[in-house]
Order: structure tokens, then sequence, then C-alpha cells
């Protein structure tokens, strides 16, 4: 079985995104981009909602020829085209590079792809992780907190149903006080 990770750089009051889809507050220090590489590398599989597939679509299939492209973000680029990437949407139409689009339940396909054998999957997108949460299909959740509070936008966090019980298994700082913490979900 398959293990399902979300993780997103998030405002301390908990948002993804400010108002309007401003995520510049969000920039990553040298040292975290390497972590979230880490991350990027070890999944076998990225799951993006369709705001996230248009935001990374539209710069890491060139982001390795960018002007001043480090060697970090040549290997992120290069790994984002090689990586498997199912993007779930009812309102594009196609996707391109090493992706493939799924229009129906999202939530039955992602419990599909868990069940099937191999390494782990990054789920990105609010709404989508949204449902995978509500589903109970998360089982590790990746927070890296900047310190701003940005008042409003789309949150890290969906409404649930019931309590969801977690295990702590990181904490680290980055530069510019940013906190990751990572936590499994404990079943």
């Amino acid at each position: 079985m398959r293990k399902l990770i979300f993780g997103m750089n998030l405002s301390l009051d908990g948002y993804i995104a400010a108002p309007g889809d401003d995520i510049g507050w969000s920039g990553p220090s040298d040292e975290l981009f390497g972590w979230w590489l880490e991350q990027e590398l070890a999944n076998e599989l990225s799951l993006y909602g369709r705001k996230l597939w248009e935001t990374m679509s539209s710069y890491w299939p060139t982001g390795d020829r960018q002007p001043g492209a480090t060697p970090a973000h040549i290997e992120f680029a290069r790994n984002w085209r090689d990586t498997p990437k199912v993007v779930f949407s009812s309102k594009i139409e196609q996707v391109d590079g090493n992706a493939r689009l799924v229009t129906g339940d999202a939530v039955a396909e992602i419990t599909r792809l868990k069940a099937e054998d191999g390494g782990p999957m990054g789920i990105g997108g609010a709404r989508l992780a949204g449902a995978a949460m509500r589903a109970g299909l998360i089982d590790e959740y990746a927070l890296a907190t900047h310190p701003v509070l940005v008042g409003a936008g789309t949150p890290f966090f969906t409404a649930l149903d019931s309590w969801v019980n977690l295990n702590l298994v990181e904490t680290r700082t980055f530069p510019g006080g940013v906190v990751l913490t990572r936590y499994e979900t404990r079943r």
C-alpha cells in the first residue's frame, strides 16, 4: 500500500495562499527548498488539483533553463518532469508531459492508487487534499510554517467530520524563522 503525504508552505495563521492566490510570502530559503526537493525525489507519484497543476506546469517544465537556476532548481525541474503525475479536474480538458487527467471521483481514484504497491505519493492542492483528508486517506502532513499572518485566503486544513489524531515525527527550523513540522496519522 502506498503512503499519501500532504505537504505545503503555510502562514502562521494556517493559509497556503493569501487572498487572490498570493503566495509571494512563501518563497523558501535555499535550505528549505532543498528539503522540499528531497521530499519530491522520494515520491513516486504526484497528485495535483487544478490550481496547483496550473501553477506548477506553467514554470517547472522549463525551470532548469530559467536565468539564475540553481543546481537545486535544475534537479527539481528534472524530477518534476520525470515524476508521473495525476491531475484531478473537471475544468481542464487535457494535461501534458508525464501527467494524466482524472475528471471523475477523486476520492475513489486516490483510494485505488493508495491500494497499489509502490512508493509514496505527494498530494497538493487545497480542495483535492481536503477531499483526501475528509476521506481519511492522508498518512502524513508536512507543514512548513512561515512567520507571517495573511488574515484570509486558502486554508491548509479543511473542515472535518471527526478528529484526526496525529503523531509528531519531525520538527526543524529553517532560515527566516520557518518551522517545519511533520506528523503521521495515528491509525
